[in-house]
């Protein structure tokens, strides 16, 4: 699973969310703080962690 982070254009909270990629763009997202359905997901950086020393 993976987590996507959005922010809600009505009362401009954000949030993060987790859920299969398969079901990005399928399933509608809904704030948690007002309810509403008009939400963007807001890209952030990825890292990744690894044993491995650089």
């Amino acid at each position: 699973m993976a987590s996507y982070d959005f922010r809600c254009t009505a009362c401009d909270h954000i949030f993060a969310r987790h859920m299969p990629m398969r079901d990005l763009g399928r399933v509608k997202v809904a704030c948690p703080a007002c309810g509403s359905t008009k939400v963007e997901r807001i890209f952030t950086p990825f890292y990744a962690k690894t044993i491995r020393k650089s």
